[in-house]
């Protein structure tokens, strides 16, 4: 069976002027590769290694190069066009491989010259194209556990859940949305830390560190704010979770803890509307 978007070895059935037939073992079907690609020596019988794509005129083709993603694989590619259609990548074959628009975050469209992630998928017409929405074929067998620290990339938002991450590029996380402090990107690399293993194997990320660690670095950030805005911060610890996310990018609960050290150490003051330095 000749598979689109993978790799085979096949054999030679005939090599005309066009270039050499090759069929797959039951002889069921044939697809030519072009003369310009027949490696030398080939000859009616024997094998040859190629990738399997459509061409231009969308008929299937073989070809000796290897492109960079094969069928639901994951992994940067160039940019190198756009038009009305969508963009065109770079996979390493004469053929980009297009990656139409909604294949592509909304706020978000790609530009000529720029990295993307994306996986390669076959569209409803039985074409390879790319799409940036690389949840469904991202693994769940990472190695990471509990604590470890890891690097991934933003690949989508949302509203409800939060932000989701490739780890690694190919192992499927989420930092849920009470942990995002800071406002992230899609493409974005960020490093984080993992929060938890799920059943399912995906992880649960977090951008900041345990407790014990982010409190000398929660005060740290809180005193820098209130010397750069002189001093006084026109809220309090009782001031809506979003708007201290957004001001200082804490929670709720790491701002109130940092405030509640701050105080005891003798270093702020809490009024009815604002937070003091002392």
């Amino acid at each position: 069976m000749l598979k689109l978007g993978e790799t085979q070895t096949l054999t030679i059935a005939e090599i005309t002027e066009h270039g050499a037939y090759l069929t797959d073992e039951e002889k069921s079907e044939e697809v030519l590769l072009p003369g310009r690609q027949i490696p030398e020596g080939a000859k009616a019988g024997g094998r040859v290694e190629v990738f399997l794509y459509r061409d231009s005129e969308d008929r299937l083709i073989a070809t000796t190069k290897q492109p960079k993603l094969h069928l639901h694989e994951v992994g940067w590619l160039t940019v190198a066009a756009v038009n009305r259609t969508g963009a065109f990548l770079d996979w390493g074959l004469d053929k980009d491989l297009l990656l139409p628009y909604h294949e592509q975050p909304r706020d978000a469209h790609v530009k000529e010259g720029e990295e993307c992630l994306a996986a390669v998928y076959i569209d409803k017409s039985g074409r390879l194209c790319a799409t940036m929405n690389v949840y469904p074929y991202l693994r769940t067998d990472s190695p990471y556990h509990t604590g470890d620290r890891v690097n991934g990339t933003v690949y989508e938002t949302s509203g409800n859940f939060g932000m989701f991450v490739a780890v690694d590029d190919c192992f499927s996380a989420l930092i849920p949305k009470k942990e995002l402090v800071r406002p992230l990107r899609v493409g974005e690399t960020i490093s984080a830390r993992v929060t938890r293993v799920r059943p399912d194997g995906k992880l649960d990320l977090s951008l900041r560190e345990k407790a014990m660690y982010q409190m000398d670095s929660d005060c740290g950030t809180l005193l820098r704010i209130l010397d750069e805005r002189g001093g006084k911060l026109p809220f309090t610890d009782k001031a809506d979770p979003e708007r201290i996310r957004e001001e200082v990018h804490m929670s709720k609960s790491e701002f109130k803890r940092a405030v509640g050290h701050l105080m005891k150490e003798g270093r702020v003051k809490i009024t009815p509307d604002s937070i003091e330095r002392i």
